[in-house]
């Protein structure tokens, strides 16, 4: 085993924007990367160079000692001893489960009792040994991407490359999947790398999380990490489901702010919300207008805090998901143990909040 090493990669489709640019991270031996970041942000494309599929326009890709990709060569997919799985699945339909679970073997000359035990150990692994003899057809989504996950087992791969594998399923299943590839993770000891849009996704299952967005790597590091420290509005944006504000603090205000910092730019504390939340708020220094990303969890109700008008309320099962208008017009999201009508006024007090 060995790191993953990607330095300075970029790829190129033709004209415009590259669809990555000048991305640099290191995969830690056996660890699990979840990329993550929106449609078009490259996510994929990273993916598939590291697979062989495609080749950098410039930069380099590194497995330990051995150089796998530059602008001027690329070692053949079958030769990197890697995996992947698909959002499709990409299985054979002719083909029973263990036949589709032990064609890398066959592939590699392997037959007999090898491939027998091969493939029923990697069937135990994904709880399928019963379906060994249908058909996909005859299968679940969940069952057919277990089938895939089992696929990648057989050969032992240094790395596993999962492209969305849970898209195609309903909410329950993607539970019950991700428990599965933690189980896969913890037994092969394989370097994972999950390529994601869903941030619940990558936080249950990385143990590191590189955002991409227009094809840069924003930010890299593990899921509590990035949770609470993440790096500029975009990273703030797509983890968790906080409020990206934008307040004007005084100069050399720390990254982790609390209410007493916070109070008079969101508009002052038991004054009925009348503060205007504006730069001659801020009780002393110079200041500066700057992000700030405040988490729901952080916003609480308390009969000594702001008087906030409640723009909505919606029950989530065991809370409640609100929004409410700060003085300047600025949405902050809330969560609550109760219901508050829309465009009624209660208090809240912002315990924390991180500058961007």
């Amino acid at each position: 085993m060995a790191q993953l090493i990607l330095n300075h990669l970029t790829k190129h489709f033709g004209g415009g924007r590259p669809a990555v640019s000048d991305l640099s991270l290191t995969v830690r031996e056996g660890g699990f990367l979840a990329l993550l970041g929106p449609s078009g942000c490259g996510k994929t494309t990273v993916l598939r160079m590291i697979a062989g599929f495609e080749r950098p326009s410039d930069g380099s890709i590194d497995f330990g000692e051995r150089r796998l990709s530059d602008a001027s060569l690329a070692l053949p997919p079958e030769r990197r001893n890697m995996a992947m799985v698909f959002q499709s699945y990409a299985l054979w339909p002719h083909m029973t489960v263990a036949e589709n679970v032990g064609y890398p073997l066959k592939v590699r000359g392997i037959s007999g009792s090898a491939w027998q035990r091969s493939v029923g150990d990697a069937l135990v692994l994904v709880k399928l040994t019963d379906y060994a003899d249908r058909r996909p057809a005859a299968l679940s989504g969940g069952q057919r991407q277990r089938v895939a996950l089992a696929r990648c087992l057989v050969t032992w791969p240094d790395v596993v490359l999962l492209d969305e594998p849970l898209a195609n399923l309903d909410q329950h299943l993607r539970k019950s999947m991700e428990e599965t590839f933690r189980i896969f993770h913890e037994r092969s000891g394989a370097t994972m790398i999950y390529v994601t849009h869903d941030q619940a996704e990558a936080m249950a299952l990385a143990t590191d999380v590189a955002v991409m967005h227009e094809g840069r790597l924003m930010q890299m590091a593990p899921p509590a990490e990035i949770y609470a420290r993440p790096e500029g509005a975009v990273v703030g944006g797509l983890i968790g489901r906080g409020s990206v504000l934008r307040l004007a603090l005084p100069e050399g205000a720390p990254r982790a702010l609390e209410w007493s910092t916070l109070r008079a730019t969101l508009g002052g504390i038991g004054m009925d919300g009348a503060g205007s939340g504006t730069i001659r708020d801020v009780p002393t220094g110079d200041v500066r207008i700057r992000d700030v990303l405040v988490r729901p969890e952080h916003v609480r109700r308390d009969g000594e805090g702001m008087a906030l008008r409640v723009l909505s309320c919606v029950f989530e099962g065991e809370r409640f998901a609100l929004t409410l208008a700060l003085p300047d017009g600025q949405a902050l999201k809330a969560y609550g143990d109760s219901a508050i009508r829309p465009g009624e006024t209660a208090r809240f007090v912002v315990s924390q909040g991180w500058q961007l």
